[in-house]
């Protein structure tokens, strides 16, 4: 059943409009008709399981046949802090976290990051990425669209996180899970949580060192894993603990 997304504003009490790019999908590249069952999610949360009613040029109007009560989103909501990998590895690393149930992602210039973007690139990148995540949330059934945010340095970045609930980092220096394990025992299924990642060439020693004592630096094993590796297996490790 393909899913689509629309603001609070297009949804009555019995019926949903589905208004701009989604239109030309449904007619013309699913050539769906009338009578066809879709998913439509509010983008203020809210799940409508729906049928196909009518088309017009710039509208499809579906009919609510009852609205989902199972919510398909963790309790806790997760803020993957992505140190810029190269090529299109953040391509592949937006798809997966979102499919595992990331709440937000923010993009991160580190020190070691071979990928340097200007303002006008990073805009631009991110306009992509955001288009990745709304269709991998359509993918998964996601009742929201995880947001891309602005590329910000790992000071900002560390800054945005202390409005966190808790932050975990992840550290290749790092050795034994034990307290991998003792970490996210304790982890609550409420409020927010942060995931910092570096990128190819791991974190810079200064900024362990600026967030020591601030963030929980874990070990993910001891293999040295892929930066595109190392999210997907955080974000299962705590999908598996805090999924209802």
């Amino acid at each position: 059943m393909y899913q689509f997304f629309v603001e609070a504003s297009q949804v009555g009490p019995e019926e949903i409009t589905i208004l701009g790019e989604d239109v030309n999908h449904i007619k013309n590249v699913l050539r769906m008709k009338p009578g066809e069952q879709i998913r439509i999610s509010s983008l203020s949360g809210e799940d409508y399981f729906c049928e196909v009613a009518g088309m017009e040029k710039d509208k499809v109007v579906a009919r609510i046949l009852y609205q989902d009560h199972e919510s398909r989103e963790l309790p806790v909501q997760i803020t993957l802090f992505q140190g810029l990998p190269k090529g299109d590895k953040m391509e592949l690393i937006i798809q997966k976290a979102v499919e595992l149930g990331v709440y937000e992602i923010i993009p991160v210039a580190m020190k070691n990051c071979v990928v340097r973007l200007d303002e006008r690139k990073a805009e631009a990148k991110v306009k992509r990425w955001q288009a990745i995540a709304e269709s991998a949330a359509k993918q998964a059934k996601r009742s929201i669209i995880p947001k891309v945010g602005s590329v910000m340095t790992f000071g900002e970045a560390a800054d945005y996180a202390r409005g966190l609930d808790v932050r975990l980092l992840p550290y290749e220096n790092e050795r034994g899970m034990e307290h991998t394990r003792q970490v996210v025992g304790s982890l609550k299924r409420e409020g927010s949580l942060g995931v910092f990642i570096g990128p190819e060439g791991g974190f810079d020693k200064k900024e362990i060192e600026a967030v020591r004592g601030d963030m929980e630096l874990l070990s993910l094993g001891n293999r040295i894993l892929r930066t595109e590796t190392a999210g997907m297996t955080m974000l299962s490790i705590l999908l598996y603990h805090l999924e209802e």
